[in-house]
C-alpha cells in the first residue's frame, strides 16, 4: 500500500480531496490531505508573509513529523508549485510526484505569466480570489448543483503572496523525479502547453481526464484510478 499526501490549490482546503481520500483509504492506502496556512478552516489565520515557500515548509514538516517515507506527493492547481518546493525540501521522502491540472513554475516565473484570467480577482493586502458569483458560474460550473453548493460553502480567498510572488526553486528542475501529469481537458488553466512542459521536463507519464479543473469532485473515481494505477 502507498502513502499519499494530497496538496490543494488556491481557494481550497484539504476538504476538496474528500471524495478521493475516502476512496484511497477504502483501498488500504495511507492518506494525508492537509489544509495549508491561511486557507479553508485556517483562513482566520491569514496574514502577510504566507507564500509558496512557507506552504512547502508545512508539507515538508508534515512528512518529517509523521515519519512518512516513499510518499506519492500530489498537487492540484497552485498546489503544484507547493509540491515542487516541498519535494526539494524533503527529497529523500518522495517516491513520486503527481501534478493534477497543476502549475509547475520555473525559477522567477509568476502565476500571471502562465494563467490568463477571464475576470479580475477581488484582491486585498493579504488575500485574492474570484467573486463568489464568478466561482459559482465559472470555477464550479461543471459540478452538479448539490456538489457546487457544497464547494461554494467552503471556498475561501487565497493568501495573495502565495499566488503573486515568484517561486524560489533551487535544484528541483535539475533532479530526476518519477512524475505523472494529469491534465483536465475542459479547464482553461493551467494551459495545456504549460502542463506538457512539466511532463517533458520531468520525463513524466501523461494522462488526461475529460472534465473541468476539479476532477477530485467531478470525477473522483477516475482520478483515484489514475493515482493508484500509474503511481503505485
Amino acid at each position: 500500500m502507498a502513502t499519499y499526501v494530497l496538496v490543494h490549490g488556491a481557494y481550497q482546503g484539504g476538504w476538496i480531496w474528500k471524495p478521493v481520500v475516502e476512496r484511497l483509504r477504502a483501498a488500504g492506502h495511507q492518506v494525508h490531505a492537509p489544509t495549508l496556512d491561511g486557507c479553508a478552516e485556517r483562513h482566520h489565520l491569514v496574514r502577510p508573509g504566507i507564500t509558496v515557500a512557507t506552504h512547502a515548509q508545512e508539507i515538508a514538516q508534515l512528512l518529517f513529523y509523521e515519519d512518512l517515507a516513499r510518499v506519492v506527493l500530489v498537487g492540484t492547481s497552485s498546489g503544484g508549485m507547493v509540491i515542487c518546493k516541498a519535494a526539494e525540501l524533503a527529497r529523500d521522502r518522495i517516491a513520486r510526484l503527481v501534478f493534477v491540472d497543476a502549475l509547475a513554475l520555473m525559477p522567477g516565473e509568476r502565476v500571471g505569466d502562465i494563467v490568463k484570467r477571464v475576470s479580475a480577482n477581488e484582491t486585498t493586502a493579504i488575500t485574492t480570489g474570484p467573486a463568489r458569483t464568478d466561482a459559482e458560474k465559472r470555477l464550479f460550473a461543471d459540478l452538479d448543483p448539490d456538489l457546487r453548493a457544497w464547494a461554494l460553502a467552503r471556498y475561501t480567498p487565497h493568501p495573495v503572496a502565495a499566488l503573486e510572488a515568484p517561486v524560489a526553486l533551487g535544484s528541483f528542475w535539475s533532479q530526476a523525479w518519477p512524475t505523472t501529469v494529469i491534465r483536465c481537458r475542459r479547464a482553461t488553466n493551467p494551459p495545456e502547453a504549460h502542463q506538457r512542459r512539466t511532463a517533458e521536463r520531468l520525463k513524466g507519464a501523461w494522462h488526461e481526464l475529460d472534465t473541468g479543473h476539479y476532477p477530485m469532485l467531478s470525477q473522483p473515481e477516475e482520478l483515484t484510478r489514475l493515482l493508484v494505477g500509474p503511481v503505485s
